[in-house]
């Protein structure tokens, strides 16, 4: 167990490292923060940081010898960076777990191995192997970078043969995954902690709704039968236990009828988790912060139902308004710049 009065160290200083220091420090445990500039979100709520990049070797040390035990807010974080790092001090999440988790054809080829359902997917490393894959994979189809992407970036749908060319040029990436057009009823994730002697909990699952490929809303909870329920967090759980992950996992699923079918995953806090902060007993945050520190896992039960509003690019400047909504929690993350697409902050509400 790493005790309270420690030093967590995160790497990334996102607004997702932001909620992670502040709920470190509500238990009591210092936070060191690796990241490009100071002005990031999350080096604005610790007065300790350590700026480099993600292959300085000699700052990575400055750093790890800072701390007790190292996290991370971005799962694209080089993996030679948490191998390097994993020589000092403690990581969770591991580098194996990563070096599944940043790539979609990994990530995919490992849950059907697992028993866990996918899209159907093929490889692509060229124009003429995507247009190859579409014929074997059908129309409409997606086609997304196999690495980095997100928020709808890196990604395109075909709809028509004469769209192959404008998306493969659109990735900008000699390297992509071609996915079969899932017609979901509903786009839902599971969170689940895990802790390095193998216990779990499990958050209750939620329903996603996006906006220009970017999640809008989070409802809570999902309105599924028990029986899609039970599967989501089995496959879930699973995924977490397979990986060998220490801290957090999300995992979004397709609901299609009585099946639930894995989209992506994320081994650290997740934009749909946001309501766990002010509608449920333990945040994501707090039992990452659990986790990795070898604590007893708190309870995830949902306290009311509730519903999280990303506040993207110009919506932030109402924050006023949402001061006026009796059960409405605002969390603004700190950033200077309001841009197109750009997550400003979010509102968790009753619904």
């Amino acid at each position: 167990m790493i005790p309270t009065g420690s030093t967590i160290g995160i790497l990334g200083g996102g607004q997702l490292g932001r909620m992670i220091a502040q709920a470190a420090q509500r238990l009591g445990y210092n936070v060191h923060v690796y990241a490009n500039a100071a002005d990031e979100p999350a080096c604005l709520v610790t007065p300790f940081r350590t700026l480099g990049e993600f292959d300085d070797e000699a700052q990575l040390k400055i750093f790890a010898d800072s701390v007790d035990v190292i996290t991370l807010e971005w799962e694209n974080v080089p993996v030679k960076t948490l191998e390097f790092l994993a020589e000092l001090k403690p990581v969770h999440p591991g580098a194996a777990a990563l070096k599944i988790t940043q790539d979609r054809i990994a990530e995919k080829t490992f849950a059907k191995t697992h028993g866990i359902a996918t899209p159907a997917f093929l490889q692509a490393k060229s124009l003429d192997e995507l247009r190859n894959g579409v014929m074997k994979i059908g129309i409409p189809c997606v086609v997304k970078t196999c690495r980095m992407g997100y928020d709808g970036k890196g990604q395109a749908i075909i709809r028509d043969l004469k769209d192959i060319d404008a998306a493969w040029h659109s990735l900008k990436s000699d390297d992509a995954i071609i996915e079969g057009f899932v017609p979901f009823e509903k786009e839902i994730s599971v969170i689940v902690a895990r802790r390095a002697d193998g216990m779990m909990q499990a958050y209750p699952p939620v329903e996603n709704r996006h906006c220009n490929g970017i999640l809008d809303e989070t409802h809570v909870p999902a309105q599924l039968h028990t029986t899609i329920d039970a599967a989501a967090i089995t496959a879930a759980k699973t995924l977490a236990e397979k990986l060998d992950i220490v801290g957090l996992l999300a995992v979004e699923f397709f609901v299609v009828q009585s099946n639930v079918i894995m989209n992506e995953m994320a081994p650290r806090p997740h934009n749909s988790g946001h309501w766990t902060m002010d509608f449920c007993a333990t945040s994501q945050f707090e039992q990452l912060v659990r986790a990795i520190c070898g604590l007893p896992l708190g309870s995830t039960a949902i306290t009311a139902p509730c519903m999280m509003k990303n506040l993207i690019g110009d919506a932030a400047y109402d924050w006023q308004a949402y001061l006026n909504e009796p059960h409405a929690h605002l969390h603004l993350y700190g950033k200077s710049e309001a841009r197109p697409g750009r997550k400003m902050g979010h509102v968790n509400k009753k619904s």
